[in-house]
């Protein structure tokens, strides 16, 4: 069993009841307990790729290798209601398909987000929110 983040480091990723959650690169490595954390605290079933009515948030689990990343986090904006957040989560140092911290920065600034810090979620990976910046979407 992992280890995951309680519901306070869930809230400061932007997770709350009641929102509509959509997850992205889900494989065989991601944290289960870490994805059911999160539905306990919305309340739900997080949406899978092929949802199409819009979202509170994105959970985008990526690993070095995968995708594009600047395309993922784009794709996952398009999916927002305004006030949305990506959630991006990322093997931690040292564990297969790492990703730099100036890899995700890159990206996010490429892909019009603004970073709102690291949080600790699970043993195996590392959370980062993305915020598109402050304003109405064009």
């Amino acid at each position: 069993m992992s280890e995951t983040a309680g519901a306070a480091s869930f809230s400061k990723l932007g997770f709350a009841q009641g929102q509509v959650i959509q997850e992205f690169g889900h494989d065989d490595d991601v944290d289960d307990d870490l994805r059911f954390g999160i539905e306990d605290v919305i309340g739900s079933e997080l949406e899978d790729e092929d949802f199409n009515e819009g979202a509170d948030g994105v959970l985008l689990w990526y690993r070095d290798g995968d995708e594009d990343l600047v395309d993922l986090m784009v794709d996952g904006l398009t999916k927002l209601f305004d006030q949305g957040f990506i959630v991006l989560l990322t093997p931690k140092a040292g564990r297969p398909g790492h990703v730099d911290a100036s890899e995700v920065e890159e990206a996010a600034s490429t892909a019009g987000l603004v970073t709102g810090g690291q949080v600790n979620v699970a043993r195996e990976w590392a959370a980062t929110r993305l915020m598109p910046p402050k304003g109405p979407r064009r």
